[in-house]
């Protein structure tokens, strides 16, 4: 269970967002905070959004859209993660062609570099070094499909994961007088 305390809805959401209440971007401060909670609790759970609020304001429109916007907000951000997501592979796979075609090319760079200088001091040099510069251009694609992608599925499913979590408004106890 995340649990925010506002005095009113509007501080979750941008003020400067053009957009309806309900399709509103999360303020940034609420973002992270909500995100940085959710990182940190069990994936295996769903997640529960508990807005602690005056008993006034969670009476009021805004307060009954809230659940909405907060999941429309996060279901758009995993989105745009995906699309960075199929990017990414997108990059990958033009980087894998033109690693394997640099690969092959200095391979047969080096063979040819046998041939005509020999194998002879020099000659192994240039044969090495035209390798290693083969496999140094799949660096990057293998960096992207061995490890770049994972940061960017986390980050997805934690959004998913906020986009169905269930946001409950609590009226604030009044402070007896």
């Amino acid at each position: 269970m995340i649990e925010l305390s506002v005095q009113e809805v509007a501080q979750l959401f941008e003020s400067l967002d053009p957009y309806p209440f309900r399709e509103k971007d999360l303020d940034k401060d609420a973002e992270e905070f909500i995100v940085g909670w959710a990182r940190e609790l069990p994936g295996e759970h769903a997640l529960r959004i508990v807005i602690h609020l005056p008993h006034a304001q969670s009476q009021s429109l805004a307060a009954l859209e809230t659940a909405g916007g907060m999941s429309r907000f996060f279901a758009h951000r995993a989105a745009a993660v995906s699309r960075d997501l199929r990017e990414l592979f997108r990059v990958g796979r033009m980087s894998l062609a033109i690693g394997v075609s640099v690969l092959v090319a200095c391979v047969v760079a080096a063979q040819y570099a046998e041939t005509v200088i020999g194998s002879a001091p020099l000659g192994r040099i240039v044969q090495e070094s035209l390798v290693i510069m083969g496999w140094v251009a799949n660096w990057r694609p293998l960096e992207i499909f061995l490890y770049d992608w994972w940061p960017l599925v986390r980050r997805r499913n934690l959004y998913r994961r906020l986009a169905a979590a269930k946001v409950e408004l609590k009226p604030l106890a009044t402070a007896a007088i």
